[in-house]
């Protein structure tokens, strides 16, 4: 199973790490192989997340050709309102964070992504907000964080507070904790519901919420 996790300036490392570890625990138990890559738009290079100190390196260069899942974390950073901050304030805050990822090779690779037939593409907190402001989930089912539902909205997502939220190919988890959430879901989905307790029990993790799944009609059976 190749997973790709995106990585940008100012991500939010818990964002990643905690379905990167959840996924990973699945392999171990199922003895699945699983190439989980850190990736960025640009190709390998250092990424400094957006929690001081820390720093993860991608790899290569997001491909969705090459992969199953795609995971888009969102950005960590103050989440005071722009008005009123100095520059360097403001340079560090989760709104500019995102801004700076739009304004990258990302949106595109993301889309493509999103229309790949057989890609998951799952997001964690602000990584949903990425895909609405740059218009690619329309008319989706999406959950974020919970202080940024409202924008959700405004860029054509239909956000739905939750804790995890199944949308088929599009899976979004709410705030930052979630990720953990969100990869148990995924383990479910993709492994069954015994591995996925297996994998809870081993981190001490009692899921909370319940996912919100989006049920399309069914095309009317023939007569």
């Amino acid at each position: 199973m190749p997973a790709q996790f995106v990585l940008f300036d100012g991500f939010d490392p818990l964002d990643v790490l905690a379905p990167y570890e959840v996924l990973t625990a699945a392999a171990m138990f199922t003895r699945t192989p699983l190439t989980a890559t850190f990736v960025t738009a640009e190709g390998p290079r250092e990424v400094a997340g957006g929690v001081p100190g820390v720093s993860l390196r991608a790899t290569a260069r997001l491909d969705p050709a090459r992969a199953d899942l795609v995971v888009l974390p969102g950005a960590a950073g103050d989440v005071r309102e722009e008005e009123g901050l100095t520059e360097e304030e403001r340079r560090g805050t989760v709104t500019e964070r995102l801004r700076r990822a739009l304004a990258t090779g990302l949106p595109r690779l993301m889309g493509e992504a999103l229309g790949r037939e057989g890609v998951t593409v799952a997001t964690v907190c602000g990584g949903s907000l990425i895909l609405a402001m740059a218009g690619l989930i329309p008319g989706r089912h999406v959950t974020g964080h919970h202080m940024g539902l409202d924008t959700l909205s405004a860029f054509g997502a239909v956000a739905v507070d939750a804790r995890v939220v199944d949308d088929g190919d599009l899976v979004s988890g709410a705030g930052v904790t979630s990720g953990l959430d969100l990869g148990l879901y995924l383990v479910e989905r993709e492994f069954g519901p015994h591995v996925a307790r297996d994998v809870e029990r081993l981190f001490a993790h009692e899921r909370r919420g319940v996912v919100w799944r989006e049920r399309r009609p069914s095309a009317p059976a023939a007569r």
